[in-house]
C-alpha cells in the first residue's frame, strides 16, 4: 500500500464508518472483518442526534434517514402501563436540528458497506498482531496477505485483540450484570402506536424500537448472572413479561422463536488510559464498550470515526492527529459510558421495590425541560470538518 494507507480492523458500525471518514479525509482504506457475515439481522438500533449528525458529515445522513422511522412519540412506563415520561421526539429535533431514528442494524450496515469501493472491504479474514516495530508503519497479516500501512484503526469491538496488546495491565471487559434478549418481529405489529418505548419493572426493562414498515425491534433486560442461558428464550421472556401492557404482548406474539437473540452485557468498566499507542487508534467498542441504557454506544463510535477523520485532515502528522482525537474523544466517550452506568442502575437495574417507587415517583415529578436537557448533554454534539490537506508522505508529513 502507498503512503496515507489505513487498515480498518473490524467491520461494524465503528469501522465503517471510520473507513468513510478516511477515504474522504484522502487515505486509502482497506477493512478486514473476520465475520463472514456482516450484518446483525436480529438487532434494531435507535441513534440520537449526535448519530445523525455524525453520519451526515461521512456522506450517509440521508440514506439513513431514507431507511429509518423518526421516533417522535413514546416515552417510560411501568409494567402496567402507567406513564413516567413522554417522549417528545419533535421538540428535541427542533432543538437539535437532526431527529433520533430507529432503524434495523442490518440496514445501517448495508448503507455504510455501500459507501465504499468494491474491493476495500475483506471478509472472513481473521487479523495477527500488528506489527509496530517500524515507527512510521504498521504491518498487519491475515492470511497470507501483509498490508503495510501509515495508520491501523483498532475497531474490532469489546474484546478487541489489539487493544489486550497495546494495554496488556488493563483489566478488559467486565460484567455489567445484566443480560439481554432481544429479537426483531416476523411482521408488522398491530396497534403499535408509539415509535419508541421502554418500560421499567424491578431489575427488568423491556423496549421497543418501531420500524417504517411496521415492524419492530424489542428488547428484555434482565438482572441475572453472567452466563445464565434458557432452553426456550421466547418462553422465558413471555413468563417474566407477557402480563405487561400492550404492546408487550404483541411484540412477543409476532416474534418467531429462533429469532431471539441472547447477549450478556459487558463493558470497559476501568477507562483506558489512551485510546491510541503510535499509529495504532481504537475506536468504539474497543476504546469504550458501555452499557447500552443511554442508547449511545453506536453513537459514540460514529462520533470516533468523524473526529479520527477530521484530525487526520487536519493535523500535520499522524502522530499530531492521533494526539488531538485521543484529547477530544477520551474525555467525552468516558463520561457518556460513566453516565450509562449509572442511567442502569437508576433504571432497568433497580429491583428494590421501595426505591423504584421513589424513583418512579421522582420522574413524574420531573419538569418536562429538565428531562430534555439531559437528553440533550449527550446528543448535543457538533461534527467536525473534515477538509483533506495535501497528500503525506511515508514520514506522516505533509508533502
Amino acid at each position: 500500500m502507498g503512503s496515507n494507507s489505513a487498515v480498518v480492523v473490524g467491520g461494524g458500525i465503528g469501522g465503517l464508518a471510520a473507513a468513510i471518514g478516511l477515504r474522504l479525509a484522502g487515505w486509502d482504506v482497506t477493512v478486514v472483518e473476520r465475520a463472514a457475515v456482516l450484518d446483525d439481522a436480529g438487532a434494531g438500533i435507535s441513534l440520537a442526534a449526535n448519530g445523525m449528525r455524525a453520519l451526515a458529515a461521512l456522506g450517509v445522513g440521508a440514506a439513513v434517514e431514507a431507511a429509518s422511522r423518526r421516533q417522535y412519540t413514546g416515552g417510560t412506563r411501568t409494567p402496567d402501563g402507567r406513564r413516567l415520561a413522554a417522549m417528545d421526539g419533535r421538540a428535541l429535533e427542533r432543538e437539535l436540528g437532526a431527529p433520533i431514528v430507529g432503524i434495523p442494524r442490518a440496514a445501517l450496515h448495508r448503507i455504510l458497506r455501500e459507501a465504499l469501493p468494491a474491493g476495500s472491504l475483506l471478509v472472513g479474514a481473521e487479523v495477527t498482531d500488528p506489527d509496530t516495530s517500524h515507527p512510521a508503519r504498521v504491518r498487519v497479516t491475515h492470511g497470507a496477505t501483509t498490508l503495510d500501512a501509515d495508520l491501523l484503526v483498532a475497531a474490532d469491538g469489546i474484546n478487541s485483540r489489539i487493544r489486550r496488546r497495546l494495554f496488556p495491565a488493563h483489566p478488559g471487559p467486565v460484567y455489567s450484570g445484566s443480560t439481554v434478549l432481544r429479537a426483531i418481529t416476523e411482521r408488522p405489529v398491530d396497534g403499535l402506536a408509539a415509535d419508541f418505548e421502554l418500560s421499567w419493572g424491578h431489575g427488568a426493562e423491556f423496549g421497543h424500537i418501531a420500524f417504517p414498515d411496521g415492524t419492530a425491534e424489542w428488547h428484555a433486560v434482565l438482572n441475572a448472572p453472567a452466563g445464565v442461558r434458557y432452553r426456550d428464550p421466547l418462553a422465558e421472556v413471555h413468563r417474566r413479561f407477557g402480563r405487561w401492557h400492550e404492546p408487550v404482548p404483541a411484540l412477543l406474539a409476532a416474534t418467531r422463536p429462533e429469532a431471539v437473540l441472547h447477549h450478556d452485557v459487558h463493558e470497559l468498566a476501568t477507562p483506558l488510559p489512551s485510546y491510541v499507542a503510535g499509529r495504532i487508534a481504537l475506536l468504539g467498542d474497543a476504546a469504550h464498550a458501555m452499557t447500552p441504557h443511554l442508547g449511545q454506544g453506536a453513537c459514540q463510535a460514529l462520533e470516533d470515526a468523524v473526529t479520527l477523520a477530521a484530525a487526520l485532515a487536519g493535523e500535520r502528522t499522524v502522530e499530531d492527529a492521533l494526539a488531538r482525537y485521543d484529547a477530544v474523544r477520551r474525555p467525552r466517550s468516558q463520561t457518556v459510558a460513566r453516565d450509562a452506568r449509572r442511567a442502569g442502575r437508576m433504571g432497568q437495574q433497580l429491583a428494590n421495590p421501595l426505591v423504584v417507587g421513589l424513583r418512579n415517583a421522582a420522574i413524574r415529578l420531573t419538569p418536562p425541560g429538565v428531562m430534555v436537557r439531559t437528553v440533550l448533554k449527550h446528543a448535543d454534539w457538533t461534527p467536525p470538518r473534515i477538509a483533506p490537506r495535501a497528500a503525506q508522505g511515508p514520514s506522516g508529513r505533509a508533502q
